[in-house]
């Protein structure tokens, strides 16, 4: 479920405070472009249908659990 884009412009990264972006299902794609190498329909969660907003600023990524961002910094998967 996608989050409304005036929500995901006023949410920021508890952690560093900078902005998040929306990351759903399929291989992400990185700054240049580049896929991450996941199987398609898995986030780099892991977990197939997953929705994460992940940080520009530090990289974690806080999960969307029945379309809610759970901004927990112990909730947040580090980056690899």
């Amino acid at each position: 479920m996608p989050l409304e884009a005036g929500l995901l412009a006023i949410l920021a990264c508890p952690a560093c405070h900078a902005p998040l972006r929306e990351e759903s299902g399929g291989a992400s794609t990185g700054p240049s472009g580049e896929t991450s190498g996941e199987t398609p329909g898995e986030t780099s969660g892991g977990e197939p249908g997953t929705t994460e907003l992940v940080c520009t600023g530090c990289g974690l990524a806080y999960p969307v659990r029945d379309g809610i961002p759970v901004l927990l910094v112990d909730e947040a998967r580090r980056p690899a």
